[in-house]
Order: structure tokens, then sequence, then C-alpha cells
């Protein structure tokens, strides 16, 4: 049975090198076997506000739904996005917000503090750009985006396989730097890994 791989680009901009990142995974992935499916978060027409929390359903809009059905659908979930403030961009924390859903992604067990997992069986790829080199992003700041997606997000909704390749430095990386990096990506994308 063919792997099913879906990307997530959470790059607002569609000129970004995250977009050459996402474009380079791509490419590997149709020089495999693989089947393939992209949400480009930017591409979404929806509210990333969770108005309510989760004392309230707010209607999921038509992509998100779609976004969903994606997400049930792969095997491996390969998640791009440029690191900003430590954290993920807007868009793909509202993103987040919206689609991983209790019900979804999870389910609140009654009268605990337990939950029950959703997503289990599936693994993932965080591709993470940083203007800063990632081994001070580790040592110096904790990885704290690192940590929210992988430990927070995805292993709270099932998914334990995580692996993370950080890009970085970003800013003021030469040409070379980059078309090495996407090379790279290209290989995973054709691993499927």
């Amino acid at each position: 049975m063919k792997k099913k791989i879906l990307i997530i680009n959470g790059h607002p901009d569609k000129e970004s090198f995250n977009y050459g990142v996402s474009g380079a995974y791509k490419k590997g992935v149709l020089k495999s076997d693989a089947l393939l499916e992209e949400i480009n978060i930017r591409e979404l027409n929806f509210n990333p506000n969770l108005e309510f929390g989760y004392r309230k359903r707010t209607e999921l809009e038509p992509d998100l739904l779609n976004a969903q059905e994606k997400i049930k659908w792969a095997d491996h979930i390969v998640w791009i996005y440029p690191v900003w403030w430590g954290s993920l961009p807007a868009i793909l924390k509202g993103f987040i917000d919206r689609v991983m859903l209790p019900g979804f992604a999870f389910k609140k067990r009654e009268n605990s503090v337990w939950w029950d997992k959703l997503l289990t069986g599936k693994t993932s790829r965080i591709i993470c750009t940083l203007d800063q080199p990632g081994w001070y992003y580790k040592w110096f700041y904790g990885n704290p985006s690192h940590n929210a997606m992988k430990k927070l997000t995805l292993n709270f909704v099932g998914i334990k396989k995580v692996k993370i390749t950080t890009i970085g430095p970003i800013r003021l990386s030469k040409e070379k730097y980059r078309n090495n990096w996407l090379q790279k990506v290209e290989k995973l994308g054709l691993l499927n890994k």
C-alpha cells in the first residue's frame, strides 16, 4: 500500500524560503511511490480565532473541514513553517486551534484529567526555519516551538513519532547554503521521512 503524505505549509508569504522548502519536499515525494496532498494555510478561508475556546462550538469553514479530511487520510504529516518569536506564525497557530478539536484530534474523558488520542498511528516531520543557528535556539532558548509542536500538540493527539529538521540561520544566508538545504529536504521527501 502506498504511503500517504500530507504537507502543511504554515508560512503566510508564498514567496518565502519556506515555500521553496515545501516545493523541494514535494518534488522528492513525487519521485517516490507515495501519494501526496497539500495544505497551504495562507490559501485557506477561515477565521483563525477560536472565539469561544472549547466552551462553545464554532462551525468549521469548508476549508477547515477539508483540512481535517486530509489529516485523517495521511499516514505522514510534514509541517513547514518559520519560527517567529520562538513560536509559530499566527496563522498556523490559528489553524491548529481551529482544526485540532475535541472529537477530531482528541477526546476528553468524563470526570478525568486524561484524554483519548484520536490521531494515533501517524508519523510526522517538522521542518522549520530560523534566523539563528539551530544549536543556539536549542541551548539558549530550549527549543520552545519544537516542544510546543512536538510534545504539546502532535504527541498530545497521538502522533508519537515526530522528527524535527531545523534550518538556520536563514537571514543573511547565501544561495549555496539554501540550495544545499533544498537538496536535503528533497531527499527527505523522496524517502518519505
